[in-house]
């Protein structure tokens, strides 16, 4: 009986938001925030097209069925098509530097004015709107509730609360308040929601109560989204440290002193983590030891995260390009220079890898 409950679970996950490899449908690839996906990229990537917004892009992209969904500071959310073409834009009226969340045809966004909406993935109408007391600035994570028999939705926010939200209704179930200003999203496992923020801790809550199961001093604040693996979580602060925690032992397993800050969030897989930092490296650790792998240094300060493919690393810099890395050794693959700063992640399929940039363009890559 336990083994059908266990399969049934896993078959509404797959239903509600399957990462795979025609699909990146949320921050990170995943509810965890690991950004690893199992896709195999060429080693020369083509532009395939751009699509010009009416401001700087700060949101990260995602990928549902072919459209990609991106918000951008000029306050509206698009919906463009895998050619390049717009099908539909939602205009919040604040700036969106969140990226959105694709989960049973709908999509989840905040916006800088604290509003949280849910609206139709196939045509931008509006579901419902749910309001907070500060800006939103992260993305929003979901879970399902076996009690009920239900998803929710959980986002940070600058009133200094986690929020968990009924999917389906905007329903406000529940809010747990931190010390300080919520940067990042919120890792889940569908039992605990994984956080940092401005008040310097790791948050674990639980989702089904909202109350807080430990905290953990980081230090200094983080300004990024924790990536969580099983009960190890990695993250960086504002100080330029490298964490890897247990959370389940409520300790630093190790720590590293890497860039002057991490503003950006790590990638994980089976073995290694990987991260950027504002003195312009990238840095590889030996996810179980800290033990530094290799590390890359690119032209500009890096504040966005890292995607690991099969084969290979794309991570965006400051300096305006977009690299593909040997994922064993960091050598340089490939790089594509778009020009103006990139503080997004980029979203990773089969067939195409989209990324935002600061001069408002949303660009598209693949193989010819």
């Amino acid at each position: 009986m336990k083994q059908l409950i266990f399969i049934i679970l896993i078959f509404i996950s797959i239903g509600g938001s399957a990462q795979n490899q025609s699909n990146w449908l949320a921050f990170r690839g995943n509810s965890e925030l690991t950004g690893y996906t199992n896709v195999e990229i060429p080693k020369v990537l083509q532009l395939l097209w751009t699509y010009k917004t009416g401001d700087a892009i700060k949101s990260s992209p995602i990928i549902s069925n072919g459209t990609v969904y991106v918000g951008s500071n000029d306050g509206k959310l698009y919906a463009i098509s895998r050619d390049g073409k717009l099908k539909w834009t939602f205009d919040a009226k604040t700036s969106i530097e969140a990226a959105p969340l694709y989960l049973d045809g709908n999509i989840y966004i905040g916006s800088l004015e604290g509003k949280f909406f849910c609206l139709n993935a196939s045509s931008g109408e509006s579901k419902w709107k749910y309001s907070t007391d500060g800006q939103i600035s992260g993305s929003a994570s979901w879970f399902y509730s076996s009690a009920e028999k239900k998803k929710r939705i959980l986002f940070g926010s600058y009133d200094y609360f986690l929020h968990c939200v009924d999917a389906r209704t905007g329903e406000g179930l529940w809010k747990y308040e931190s010390n300080n200003y919520i940067n990042g999203a919120p890792a889940c496992d569908g039992e605990i929601a994984v956080f940092g923020g401005c008040d310097g801790f790791i948050h674990q809550v639980d989702v089904k109560t909202g109350q807080v199961k430990d905290t953990l001093n980081a230090g200094s604040y983080i300004a990024s989204s924790t990536a969580l693996d099983g009960q190890m979580a990695y993250f960086g602060n504002y100080d330029g440290l490298f964490y890897c925690a247990d959370l389940k032992a409520g300790k630093i397993l190790w720590q590293k002193e890497g860039g002057i800050s991490f503003l950006g969030s790590p990638s994980v897989n089976k073995d290694k983590v990987i991260i950027g930092a504002t003195n312009r490296m990238v840095y590889c650790y030996n996810k179980k030891t800290g033990d530094l792998i290799w590390q890359f240094k690119t032209k500009g300060k890096i504040e966005g995260s890292p995607v690991i493919t099969k084969k290979s690393v794309l991570i965006a810099s400051g300096d305006g390009r977009i690299y593909q890395l040997n994922l064993n050794t960091g050598a340089q693959i490939w790089s594509y220079e778009i020009g103006r700063a990139i503080v997004s992640t980029p979203a990773v399929i089969e067939d195409m890898i989209v990324v935002t940039a600061m001069d408002g363009r949303i660009y598209a890559f693949g193989k010819k």
